[in-house]
């Protein structure tokens, strides 16, 4: 396991964000403070900051890798398809698997860092070294996320495009609603820009995952509570498309004295 301070690995991502309107940048809601603000250019830095990394391959049985490269050409020209809402845009069927599969990784590893520090806090008051520590969360870590991984390798993914509400993401923005919402929903979403969403739903294969399907979907429909859950998650930042969107969710994170 390691630790690390470049880009965050939602960068890509965000780029479906910027606002172009006189200035570039990204409009976000700081759920520490419940401020609104604005982050000027294109490097997302209010995302930066150190982010664990944990090996998600069966192979990998040590805790000391380092963060992998993401699959940035790739994931670059499937998420500027998604963006333009045109599947003849991302590549060969390979390509966009590849960048599905980086989605993956970068979602999860976005979903395991509150595990990573309810760990280390918990391993800090035992008796341990750093490097005890350090190996005890990564086997605590890949116990829970490792089996998650292998089956989401197998999915049946579709990009949902064209959607007519604009989607929140936030440093989280991997939900499985499986485990959100009751009933039980049998399937994951990672919002991939504001009027695009990816689904992944479980599939009866056993070696090899299907082609990505693309679809044109004006509404929400199952996913309509996406946002109310993204916010629900959020515990450092919320990007939207407009103000509007952000002031809807932001008494939640006002400080006490503010609050009604």
């Amino acid at each position: 396991m390691s630790d690390t301070d470049q880009p965050h690995p939602l960068r890509p991502l965000l780029k479906n964000w910027l606002w172009e309107h006189g200035r570039i940048g990204t409009r976000y809601l700081d759920c520490t403070t419940g401020e609104l603000k604005f982050d000027q250019g294109k490097k997302a830095d209010f995302a930066a900051g150190e982010l664990a990394y944990v090996s998600l391959s069966p192979d990998d049985t040590a805790s000391t890798q380092a963060a992998p490269a993401n699959q940035e050409a790739v994931l670059a020209q499937f998420l500027r398809a998604v963006q333009a809402g045109d599947p003849a845009q991302a590549g060969q069927p390979a390509q966009v698997q590849l960048a599905v599969q980086a989605c993956v990784d970068i979602g999860l590893r976005c979903a395991y860092q509150t595990d990573v520090e309810q760990a280390r806090a918990r391993y800090a008051l035992e008796p341990m070294f750093d490097d005890e520590i350090r190996d005890a969360v990564f086997d605590d870590v890949r116990r829970k996320y490792l089996p998650l991984r292998a089956q989401m390798a197998l999915y049946d993914f579709i990009v949902f495009h064209g959607l007519q509400s604009a989607l929140l993401i936030s440093e989280s923005p991997l939900l499985d609603w499986r485990l959100l919402t009751k009933p039980a929903r049998p399937f994951v979403t990672m919002v991939l820009a504001p009027y695009a969403i990816l689904v992944g739903a479980p599939s009866a294969k056993t070696s090899r995952a299907a082609p990505v399907v693309w679809t044109k979907a004006a509404a929400l429909g199952p996913f309509k509570d996406h946002n109310a859950l993204i916010a629900g998650q959020a515990r450092q930042w919320l990007v939207a498309t407009t103000d509007a969107e952000l002031e809807a969710v932001q008494p939640r994170f006002a400080p006490p004295s503010q609050q009604g």
